[in-house]
């Protein structure tokens, strides 16, 4: 017993030099040498809340705790910044990029300003475009083949912040000076290998030339490639990179002619685009075209699952409205004169209508506004489209959520810490602690719940995906806690969020929001349609939910205090009961 006491005085003693040696102020964000192309940064840091924190000499705001997130701006280049706390010091070096081209010096185009700068493909007579920046006054042409294209300046064009303006409400466009932005469009008729565009510039009576980087090809209508989706949901967008926006997702087995090319991109014949990687070419294979006939009906438990036999698998988009959800089938002729549907618990009503020469669209008319999820493939030609029917929701009063299934997603884990505190506490951390205490509240209302992860572990987005779409729970909850890009006010955004993406889960978003920010007094930060992996899948309604700001002081005192989480929990508990008895 001595021999256990004099180590536990002996480890007591260890730990308090250890904590003694540690530095009391802390620098969570930005990083010692930080790069960014903001016009001000948040400085994410906390030291013991006697005595003030100074940056480059000013006094900073604290809260009680200590912590800190004040906003300053950056010059474009090197910014140097010293906080200090007592006699502790810390040096931080952030870079501001410019989001201008940097005009050359001399007789040079600006550095890879080129454009096309990747090998493209285009249809007979589709417009080809080229672009340079090069030095004001020059003459600027490209010569392509035969021939030779001249790339006048260009008047001032209004530029667009990033997506993410609109989490700090400063997404309108902004004026950039276009001096030295050159640029010139043509045709070409006929199908040919065009090989790369030759750039030249003349300054001052001096000529240089420099060749693009990328080569141009003029595809033959009559011999136009067909490719084969090969994965389980290929993802079709509106461009031809991951900047644009997602449209509705490909089944495997869709087949589509190409049209264009843009390096891995693929530009389908329906309009979308889909990265090279996720598809085959089928050598050989004329441009997709079906009929279809009769429309097939079957009710499972559970779900109607609706039958288009084709005789191939073409492109199809979804689109859900409020009682309703369409389906259109593109390079589809109909020649349908009988479709059977049953009474059924979900659909009141199936109409169809040919809007274009090959685009049929099936309009299902449902028995109610809410939806709960539906599933879209093919057996071999055929395309089944599975509809949902609602949970049976008992509603008694000790058991209110008894019969339905909710899978819980405790955002991040593992080596994907997400935000950080000014603490350093990780945001992961989090989001588990008031997940598993959200999981007993709803486990105590009789709901089943299945946790996407139960400790620290790593999860890709795909297998939090894959785990709703197998469950096909009642809904899918994604808990996590936020934070700002670089140039939010962090001292003053704070407040609870709401987050969706398939119209089947805005009324769950929209009512979790409103509710919790009432029933526990909570700041509102909003309601969002965001693309997201976790508002995506379409099997469930699936909602995001950010509980607090991690990057704002006061806001991260409450969201780690232990009552304050229990009593979040329960609200949202609580609110998924209430939400469950409004749809009922």
């Amino acid at each position: 017993m001595k021999k256990l006491l004099g180590l536990v005085i002996l480890g007591f003693i260890l730990s308090s030099s250890i904590a003694l040696a540690q530095p009391s102020l802390i620098v969570i964000f930005p990083d010692t040498n930080y790069q960014t192309s903001a016009e001000k940064i948040f400085f994410l840091g906390t030291a013991p809340p006697d005595g003030q924190v100074l940056i480059n000499n000013k006094p900073i705001n604290r809260s009680k705790a200590g912590h800190f997130s004040p906003s300053l701006p950056l010059q474009l280049g090197e910014n140097f910044f010293t906080v200090r706390y007592h006699n502790q010091e810390l040096k931080i070096e952030v870079t501001r990029l410019t989001t201008s081209p940097e005009l050359p010096q001399g007789l040079a185009f600006a550095k890879d300003s080129l454009t096309p700068a990747v090998d493209i493909a285009k249809l007979p007579g589709e417009l080809i475009c080229f672009s340079a920046i090069a030095p004001p006054n020059a003459s600027v042409s490209v010569k392509l083949a035969n021939q030779t294209i001249a790339l006048p300046p260009q008047p001032q064009q209004a530029q667009l912040p990033s997506n993410l303006a609109a989490l700090t409400g400063q997404n309108q466009p902004y004026a950039q000076s276009s001096v030295g932005n050159y640029k010139g469009c043509t045709t070409v008729a006929t199908a040919a290998d065009l090989g790369q565009p030759q750039f030249q510039l003349t300054l001052n009576g001096k000529t240089i030339t420099q060749p693009g980087t990328g080569k141009i090809q003029i595809l033959s209508r009559a011999e136009l490639p067909v490719s084969e989706v090969t994965v389980e949901s290929g993802v079709a967008r509106t461009g031809p990179s991951t900047d644009y926006s997602r449209l509705t997702p490909l089944p495997k087995g869709t087949r589509a002619t190409v049209t264009g090319r843009e390096a891995e991109w693929l530009r389908l014949d329906y309009g979308a685009w889909i990265n090279s990687k996720e598809t085959r070419i089928l050598p050989g294979a004329v441009p997709p075209q079906t009929i279809i006939r009769s429309v097939g009906y079957r009710q499972l438990p559970g779900a109607t699952e609706i039958v288009f036999p084709l005789q191939v698998p073409v492109p199809v988009s979804v689109q859900q409205s409020e009682g309703a959800i369409a389906l259109t089938l593109y390079n589809t002729t109909a020649q349908t004169d009988i479709i059977r549907l049953d009474d059924d618990p979900l659909i009141n009503r199936l109409d169809w209508q040919q809007e274009a020469p090959e685009q049929v669209k099936y309009t299902f008319n449902l028995k109610k506004a809410q939806q709960w999820g539906y599933k879209l493939r093919y057996d071999g030609t055929t395309l089944v489209l599975a509809l949902r029917h609602p949970p049976k929701i008992r509603n008694t009063r000790r058991k209110p959520l008894a019969n339905l299934k909710i899978v819980l997603d405790p955002g991040h884990g593992g080596k994907e810490t997400g935000a950080s505190g000014p603490t350093g506490y990780l945001e992961k951390d989090l989001n588990l602690v008031v997940s598993k205490l959200l999981r007993d509240d709803l486990v105590k209302r009789g709901a089943t719940v299945v946790m996407t992860r139960e400790d620290d572990k790593e999860l890709s987005l795909v297998e939090r995906q894959a785990i709703i779409s197998r469950e096909e729970p009642a809904i899918a909850i994604s808990i996590h806690h936020n934070s700002l890009p670089d140039d939010g006010d962090a001292e003053k955004i704070k407040g609870f969020a709401a987050f969706w993406y398939q119209p089947q889960a805005q009324n769950l978003a929209i009512f979790l929001q409103k509710y919790v920010v009432k029933k526990i007094g909570k700041p509102s930060y909003g309601v969002f349609w965001d693309n997201l992996a976790l508002t995506r899948p379409t099997a469930a309604p699936s909602v995001l939910l950010e509980l607090g700001f991690m990057s704002n002081p006061d806001e991260f005192e409450q969201i780690v205090n232990p009552e304050v989480e229990k009593k979040t929990a329960h609200a949202i508990a609580q609110g998924i009961t209430e939400w469950f008895r409004s749809v009922r």
